[in-house]
């Protein structure tokens, strides 16, 4: 009897369910429509991107914090796609949302903030914030409710045992998770993890946190050819330091505090199917 519960926390440990976009998430053609408190500090357009355009060509060399402030990876900025541009490019310089010091975090030596309606991360050591990124967030029916819970597992090649990437049957990558919460009211027992995955610029997930890593999208996409946006590799490190065994390990780590929800009006929540894909054009070096 005790083999078989050992067996059953080590497949719970091993099992992540929430990585992949959800069946029931809807795409959303204009990331215009998804609306952040921070969008009423900047003045901006709506615009539509055509195949010619690429983050360096909107943004200039302002092109990461641009994705920033969309919340969106290099992988869909594609044509037909419809993105925030701030009228004064210069003002989204080091883009960031979340609070410069959080109280609640003032004795935590690391504490993780998660805000959905920012779609944002901030990462705390004793309140004052060391980094943040931007987040993909748990569609509606599957989004985990807000509240207080703690990473006691770690695994930087972490992988979903039930979901495969789009139009293959390879596992879908979870990259540098760290896992803050399992539903055991659920058969199964759900895990939540915070990983590397793709970032749309809207919820699509089945409530696990997604930050930026070009690193999988490039060997399981091929593309970029040079990934540069690592959110998740950094998360991991500032979590685990010099306490990573390269494998799947529990891990006494930082309370991880959810808040927030997204704000999509409920007419704007409508299938709709995005262009084919082009090349990215995005110069050399980028």
């Amino acid at each position: 009897m005790r083999l078989l519960i050992r067996t059953c926390i080590l497949l719970v440990m091993i099992v992540g369910i929430c990585s992949l976009p959800s069946a029931a998430a809807q795409k959303l053609q204009s990331l215009c429509d998804l609306h952040y408190p921070s969008d009423y500090l900047y003045e901006w357009d709506c615009v539509k991107l055509s195949s010619k355009d690429s983050p360096y060509r909107i943004f200039g060399k302002l092109w990461q914090d641009g994705l920033r402030f969309n919340r969106m990876d290099r992988r869909h900025f594609i044509a037909g796609m419809s993105i925030k541009v701030p009228k004064r490019i210069e003002e989204i310089r080091g883009f960031n949302p979340m609070p410069p010091f959080y109280y609640e975090a003032e004795k935590q030596p690391q504490l993780i903030l998660i805000d959905q309606n920012e779609m944002y991360l901030g990462a705390y050591e004793y309140g004052s914030l060391v980094f943040s990124a931007p987040v993909a967030v748990g569609v509606e029916e599957y989004r985990l409710k807000n509240g207080s819970y703690q990473i006691d597992t770690v695994d930087p090649v972490h992988e979903s045992s039930l979901y495969p990437v789009e139009g293959t049957e390879r596992a879908y990558p979870m990259h540098y998770g760290l896992r803050f919460h399992i539903d055991k009211r659920l058969d199964g027992w759900t895990s939540y993890w915070i990983h590397g995955r793709d970032l749309p610029g809207y919820p699509a997930s089945h409530g696990c946190i997604g930050l930026y890593d070009e690193e999988m999208q490039a060997e399981y996409y091929g593309e970029p050819d040079r990934p540069l946006l690592m959110d998740a590799k950094k998360l991991y490190r500032w979590v685990v330091g010099g306490k990573d065994t390269g494998a799947l390990q529990k891990f006494r780590g930082p309370v991880v505090i959810i808040m927030g929800e997204p704000q999509i009006p409920p007419e704007r929540l409508q299938p709709v199917e995005l262009p084919p894909q082009l090349p990215p054009t995005t110069p050399p070096g980028l």
